[in-house]
């Protein structure tokens, strides 16, 4: 049976192109995502068409089980997962304190940290009897940094970015690699951002620092890091990075 990448969160971004990436090293590329069936089904078949695996699966992060029922039907009928790549996001846009409802906050919280809670309860274990497994969990700059709008994004990140911690503090030594990836930066991903601008807005912001200026993160540049992680050695994993263009100022000098 091949190796899985449970890629949770496969857009037309980071997520797929880290799927991508995994699946011409040899692995079954497994895609999730919440909605967009067309756009799953052109994802997988232009793996297929480079000679290489994939499947592709709606999946909605927020249903009870989704997301464990996932993981044991990928284990049962297509192989055991070496990879699982958390890559779900949690902005629900620029909301003042009053504007952030109850229920839209808890909605971060269950995407960002609830969701991935549920994706390591379900395959810690069974990385543990292997001995080996790679947890590759996407997040943002709000994980470092609570700015004004993003109380619900920045208590949802910064709870995956602490859980990240506690699941390497118990599993690296049984041979759990965990990964917590930060992106300090705006991605040139049309589902994404594209989605967030509009797309007069996103052409513009590509032409004036992104296409040959390289002023956005390229998620197929993005993915070499991602599988790069994946094939560390054990005596010197990487626990947390920050990827940000060449031409944006950090996190912490803002």
């Amino acid at each position: 049976m091949e190796p899985v990448c449970l890629v949770i969160g496969a857009g037309a971004g980071i997520g797929g192109h880290v799927g991508k990436r995994f699946a011409r090293e040899g692995y079954h590329a497994v895609l999730c995502r919440r909605s967009d069936e067309e756009g799953l089904r052109k994802l997988v078949e232009q793996i297929e068409a480079e000679g290489n695996s994939a499947s592709g699966f709606l999946l909605d992060a927020s249903e009870a089980d989704s997301i464990e029922k996932r993981v044991a039907e990928v284990e049962a009928s297509i192989g055991p997962i070496e990879v699982v790549v958390f890559n779900l996001g949690a902005q629900i846009g620029d909301r003042s304190l009053e504007e952030t409802s109850y229920k839209a906050f808890e909605l971060g919280w269950r995407l960002a940290t609830f969701g991935l809670f549920r994706v390591a309860s379900a395959v810690c274990p069974l990385m543990e009897q292997r001995g080996r497994g790679t947890i590759l969990v996407t997040s943002a700059t709000a994980a470092v940094r609570g700015n004004a709008g993003q109380h619900s994004h920045a208590a949802a990140m910064g709870g995956r970015r602490m859980l990240c911690q506690t699941l390497n503090a118990e599993f690296a030594p049984k041979g759990i690699h965990v990964a917590h990836i930060l992106i300090d930066g705006a991605v040139d991903a049309p589902d994404t951002l594209g989605k967030m601008l509009g797309p007069e807005r996103f052409q513009q912001l590509r032409e004036e620092r992104g296409l040959a200026n390289d002023g956005l993160l390229l998620p197929e540049k993005v993915a070499d890091t991602y599988f790069h992680l994946a094939q560390q050695h054990r005596s010197a994993w990487t626990h947390e990075i920050d990827l940000r263009a060449f031409s944006d100022r950090p996190w912490w000098n803002h």
